[in-house]
């Protein structure tokens, strides 16, 4: 066995804890093969190191800095690569101008925040204007209040980094009048093929009789469009290649009538352009310089691109990504309002739900979502992302923002208690937080009497945490001695003072207990830690007691 090995062990287990939260054993494994570990020996030393594991993940942040001072020196300085964005091909004196194009069928959620949150970090990167457009020209699939979810989600991730945000049902005017430019130049038309007819035509690279009509028989059909024709007798085309050697690319179809309500519009407009027109043009009007869109919108890129062809525009640069698969997460809007709409869930953000509105009331921070993106990058690769390792993922990040500065108290949760022979009276001050004693101290007057957690077992030493150590519940000693090896716990003392607590987890269960008195001093929306328990969000204060939401260990 490798000499000191045990010193490494603990070196990595507490610079896991310090770094993630808790220390584990699949973390810190693989650091000790650069120190000599062969595969061989891993079976010989697992029960150290699971013990190791465990001593640490019972000490506080407080102990595990103060002890990681005297082991660091036994860790390999490893290489840190900073993750950054792509260079953009950024012509000079022109400004980078960027959008994102979600649907109003909810508010965001975290498949959203990938693409907003490298849109804005590109746009950050280069001091110029990201547009947000809510792209509404479907009128099958509005959710009315997504108007004002979407711009308030977008704002809250990319901090107020939005310039405007415009709608697209607002600017029919514009696509009429570009349709119509287009008509004149006699590069779109109007057909009324029977749609399996027309599909085998286009099949065999062939015209359908409505290509050939001279304008004028195009502009009339158009006007016709507004009043005469009914739903699904007609769409407008492009004329493109009919040799083109991709289908999608052969007359694609550019306006529609669609008669249903619009959420914003009601019955004002009956004729539609589709995604690709409406996208095309809001582009022009813009001026959008770059575009990050997943690969499979590539055909979609190239119709764009034909038809700011024909209108004497320079399409935008496009930054393609591959398709990410969230697993266990529903991240379709249009699902998540069913199963609102049939109680599952109780609204849009309820805990439960991958939601920009739910993730923000448990406590995450913009950061951590845009580091998150950072992390993904814009690669073509698909990926597959379950529950456990996104949460994982963004839980580390958001511990980067908010460690430093949530305080610190005690939560029990349940009522067990135990009596401690020779505890005596107590009064204890600990520090709001161990690395800003400025910030003050926290008070707990202590009989013989405690709350905890943990079920103590004969003959083992356990150190209430900031107070003392104890076996078979018989006071040892104050001071903290390592050579006990004592498992930290934390506690409460008995006492009417003390505030009743809820807390709800990620599952939507509540986990109930005692909060120490100075929770008190706690804001509504302000995150804490609860010590040996993680970190959670005080979402409303109550005849009844505190009720926080579960954020992450």
């Amino acid at each position: 066995m490798v000499a000191n090995l045990s010193k490494e062990m603990k070196a990595y287990a507490l610079r896991n804890a310090l770094e993630h939260g808790q220390a584990v054993v699949g973390k810190v494994l693989p650091k000790l093969f650069n120190h000599g570990l062969e595969k061989s020996e891993i079976k010989g030393v697992m029960k150290d190191l699971n013990e190791v594991i465990r001593d640490v993940n019972s000490l506080s942040k407080e102990e595990r800095e103060e002890m990681y001072e005297k082991y660091k020196k036994f860790i390999k300085k490893r290489e840190v690569v900073k993750k950054d964005l792509p260079e953009l091909a950024v012509e000079k004196e022109k400004k980078v101008v960027m959008r994102f194009k979600p649907s109003p069928s909810g508010p965001l959620h975290i498949g959203h925040a990938y693409t907003l949150g490298l849109n804005h970090l590109f746009v950050k990167k280069y001091g110029r204007e990201l547009i947000l457009w809510i792209d509404d020209t479907n009128p099958d699939n509005i959710y009315e209040k997504a108007y004002d979810l979407i711009p308030k989600d977008a704002d809250w991730l990319t901090s107020k980094g939005v310039s405007k945000v415009l709608v697209q049902s607002d600017q029919m005017k514009k696509y009429y009048e570009y349709f119509e430019k287009l008509l004149e130049m006699g590069k779109v038309y109007v057909c009324s093929c029977d749609p399996e007819a027309y599909k085998k035509l286009i099949n065999a690279k062939k015209a359908c009789p409505c290509r050939g009509l001279g304008v004028e028989d195009q502009r009339e059909r158009w006007k016709k469009m507004f009043k005469r024709y009914k739903m699904g007798e007609v769409v407008a085309r492009l004329k493109t290649d009919l040799m083109d050697k991709n289908p999608a690319m052969r007359d694609f179809p550019l306006m529609r009538i669609n008669e249903s309500k619009h959420a914003r519009q009601g019955k004002k407009y009956r004729v539609w352009p589709l995604m690709n027109f409406a996208v095309a043009i809001d582009d022009i009007e813009t001026g959008a310089t770059h575009v990050i869109r997943g690969k499979d919108h590539a055909d979609n890129a190239k119709r764009q691109a034909r038809i700011h062809e024909y209108l004497g525009w320079k399409t935008p640069k496009t930054l393609f990504h591959g398709r990410i698969n969230f697993l266990d997460m529903p991240v379709s809007s249009t699902q998540m309002r069913k199963e609102i709409e049939a109680k599952k869930y109780y609204g849009w953000d309820d805990i439960r739900l991958p939601t920009l509105l739910a993730l923000k009331r448990r406590g995450y921070q913009p950061e951590a979502l845009l580091k998150y993106a950072l992390e993904v990058g814009i690669s073509l690769t698909d990926k597959k992302v379950g529950k456990e390792d996104f949460f994982k993922a963004i839980n580390a990040f958001n511990r980067e923002v908010i460690d430093a500065k949530a305080n610190r108290y005690f939560f029990v949760n349940g009522s067990n208690k135990v009596r401690i022979k020779g505890a005596g009276k107590k009064e204890v001050k600990i520090p709001l937080h161990p690395d800003a004693h400025k910030r003050g101290m926290r008070k707990l007057k202590t009989g013989d009497e405690f709350y905890i957690v943990d079920k103590l077992e004969k003959g083992k030493n356990y150190r209430l945490m900031h107070l003392f150590n104890f076996k078979d519940k018989e006071f040892v000693s104050e001071e903290i001695d390592e050579s006990l090896n004592a498992k930290m716990i934390h506690w409460l003392p008995v006492s009417k003072k003390l505030t009743k607590v809820k807390v709800l987890m990620e599952d939507g269960k509540e986990i109930k207990g005692f909060g120490e008195r100075d929770l008190k001093n706690v804001k509504v929306g302000e995150i804490v830690q609860f010590e040996r328990f993680g970190f959670v969000r005080l979402d409303s204060v109550k005849k009844g007691g505190m009720e926080f939401w579960w954020l992450h260990k």
